[in-house]
């Protein structure tokens, strides 16, 4: 029987596959591409297309395509298989360095925001070869970039790639004034947590919200939802870990560093966290692994439900994005060490973050934004949609003894003593841990809790880099001409506490009167939709800073605002013309066809007995009769919104329509439908309830 360490990797054109299978020169030149960015040649290439198409045949593959991440928060790919014709009539394999560097898909039929017109159909994939091809079926996947003909990213990992190699650029030049010139870069690293639900496909094939939205348009609350906490970390149920050991078979194959899995709060969710790994490949590989999830389920019966917010009443789903900086040395600038008052590096790495973190929380925000994680930010299972840092106890200390000019008394090691000899005895940590916080630091790394579990980690990270990068430069660019190193490096420690600290808040994120207290007192910004914050993505201080660090050109970024925008009124408009439909075609007659059932009843009974009241047929007949009449009218409502949504003049005026009009009557008949839910018979009502669908796994 084979161990997980025999087959992990196994399906990767991996290091340990490149060094067995290249000659050693050109290993050597690949390397050197991988870990300076320096340019490859076609010799290489050639050499490496042979040897990737080799091991990929030897594996069963047939095929190879060029694997991207285009703008539509998914990924893309397009088959073309080895076989070149041979004179005497069969086929030999062949795959070139030519074909393994570019590829030529068709740029018009993915979303561009504007930068292409349809007739203008040329894009490029350019291979990426710091993340490793695999192969996924029996097809060999080559993770690349995409760009329009005229060298606009149309893609998510472009401006990744750049984000952090600006981050590395300005990072090494802090490192160069303490002193280390060994390290040759640095690099963002991300371990994303994937929250998901598992329904059965059965109940999910019969709902048509969960099949077009992704989510449940109408549904009552449940008799029993989370109150008793009792499926966090519960045992797990015997077809859900079926499904888990599959799953991670797969993502073990594909090299994907999958290691802890358990049930969340709601029922029927689930999370899955992975190992720390660069940010370009920990953004490939989550990409993967949701579609990996999706397949996975299927083979078991089951769906996969990535929204985030399938349900209403219960936990929706986020992806944590545990986000840190390291040099290729394996120093973790974001280690306080024993000492942290001491280590005026990592304090002013430290800064860096709180500084970026305050300057741009616009951008924070809306690299999240989605139309369904609006409605998750704000519950109180996710963060509110004000960003906030939180530091905890012994680095909020630090930062106030420096902001203050007085010393630090240091953090007293307290030892758990948990009154049982038997127990361990351990030393507690010197700060808790904040749930609540947006953007929380625990340990040598930050955790940032706002993605929603279908989000692209790509944009937030792009964001969260450039932010930095840009701290990180003011400081540098400052440093580099101050006469006095060390007065200077501490003076601008103490002034950036000084004029961040309003970001800092170690308090309850959940409390409605920090939300009063951030907007009001402390000014921060609190866009609750994709409508209020997108827009701002071209506020001139995002543009000047974006453009100048060279992560986006000015045209990519308004691209990306109206396509995100675009994705928000077309997902929200899809949302509702199902409330329609659903509404007139199903609810509507099935609670008319039980309320005619109802009254028949009750008349047959007064036939047979005329002095009888018949009061709880005639009182339920009364109410489900008005609901009808309710559910017509909202549905007329709902169409009426969705008529005037459609003669919006311009992206972000029908943005605003969708959230100021259309989803509060969205909002407005899903109201009496759930009524209705509840007093109509379970054999009359036309789909699963929350109640089969929440506790349906077994």
């Amino acid at each position: 029987m084979s161990t997980v360490s025999d087959y992990f990797g196994s399906l990767v054109f991996d290091d340990r596959v490149m060094r067995a299978k290249l000659p050693a020169k050109v290993y050597a030149s690949l390397r050197k591409t991988i870990d300076e960015g320096s340019e490859i040649d076609i010799s290489v290439a050639n050499a490496v297309a042979e040897a990737m198409k080799n091991w990929a045949v030897e594996n069963g593959a047939t095929h190879f395509t060029h694997w991207f991440q285009p703008l539509t928060g998914i990924t893309a790919e397009k088959h073309d298989s080895f076989i070149t014709p041979s004179p005497d009539g069969s086929v030999i394999m062949e795959f070139s360095g030519k074909e393994l560097i570019k590829g030529e898909p068709d740029a018009s039929s993915f979303p561009s925001g504007g930068l292409r017109a349809t007739f203008e159909a040329r894009g490029y994939t350019a291979w990426d070869p710091t993340s490793y091809a695999f192969i996924k079926g029996k097809t060999l996947c080559i993770p690349t970039a995409f760009c329009s003909y005229g060298g606009h990213a149309l893609d998510k990992k472009t401006p990744l790639l750049r984000s952090m190699e600006v981050l590395s650029k300005e990072a090494l030049r802090i490192l160069r004034l303490f002193g280390n010139g060994s390290a040759k870069r640095v690099v963002s690293s991300v371990g994303p947590e994937q929250e998901y639900f598992l329904i059965t496909r059965e109940m999910y094939e019969k709902r048509p919200d969960l099949r077009f939205t992704g989510r449940t348009l109408f549904g009552a609350k449940p008799p029993k939802g989370q109150e008793l906490d009792d499926h966090y970390f519960g045992v797990i149920k015997p077809g859900v870990q079926a499904f888990m050991e599959d799953l991670n078979d797969e993502l073990w194959k594909l090299g994907i560093l999958a290691k802890t899995e358990h049930n969340e709060v709601a029922p029927a969710q689930h999370e899955l966290a992975p190992i720390y790994s660069t940010t370009n490949i920990a953004t490939d590989h989550n990409q993967l692994t949701m579609e990996i999830m999706q397949k996975v389920a299927a083979r078991h019966g089951l769906v996969c439900l990535l929204h985030e917010k399938p349900f209403a009443g219960v936990n929706g789903s986020g992806k944590h994005n545990n986000w840190s900086i390291a040099t290729d040395k394996g120093q973790n600038l974001l280690s306080p060490g024993e000492t942290p008052y001491e280590n005026a590096q990592f304090l002013l790495f430290l800064c860096a973050v709180i500084k970026a973190v305050d300057d741009y929380q616009d951008l924070l925000r809306l690299s999240v934004a989605t139309a369904g994680n609006d409605h998750r930010l704000g519950a109180n299972e996710a963060p509110p949609a004000v960003i906030s840092m939180f530091l905890g106890d012994e680095l909020n200390a630090v930062l106030e003894a420096i902001e203050n000019d007085k010393p630090y008394a240091g953090t007293k090691k307290t030892q758990m003593k948990l009154g049982v000899d038997v127990l361990p005895k351990f030393n507690r940590d010197t700060t808790d841990r904040n749930r609540t916080s947006p953007f929380a630091f625990t340990g040598n790394k930050f955790e940032f809790r706002m993605l929603g579990s279908s989000n692209s980690i790509a944009c937030a990270n792009i964001m969260l880099n450039a932010a930095v990068a840009e701290s990180l430069r003011i400081y540098a660019d400052r440093l580099e001409k101050a006469e006095d190193f060390e007065t200077a490096l501490h003076e601008m420690i103490k002034k950036t506490i000084k004029d961040h600290r309003r970001i800092i808040f170690n308090g309850n994120g959940y409390d409605d009167s920090w939300i009063k207290e951030a907007t009001e007192n402390r000014g921060l910004l609190n866009y609750r939709t994709t409508a209020d914050c997108m827009p701002h993505l071209l506020d001139e201080k995002n543009v000047k800073m974006l453009t100048s660090l060279g992560i986006f050109t000015e045209d990519e970024l308004r691209s990306r605002r109206d396509i995100m925008l675009e994705n928000y009124c077309k997902t929200v408009v899809i949302e509702a013309n199902t409330m329609v439909d659903m509404a007139r075609t199903e609810i509507a007659p099935a609670v008319e066809a039980y309320t005619s059932d109802i009254a028949e009843a009750a008349s047959a009974k007064k036939v047979l007995s005329p002095t009888l009241k018949c009061r709880y047929e005639t009182e339920l007949t009364e109410k489900l009769s008005a609901l009808i009449d309710e559910i017509t009218e909202k549905t007329d409502a709902l169409e009426s919104a969705l008529v005037k949504v459609h003669e919006a003049e311009d992206i972000i005026e029908e943005s605003a329509m969708i959230r100021d009009l259309l989803l509060p009557a969205m909002n407005e008949l899903r109201l009496p439908c759930d009524k209705a839910e509840v007093l109509t018979a379970k054999k009359y009502w036309p789909f699963p309830t929350y109640a089969d669908l929440l506790f349906g796994v077994k």
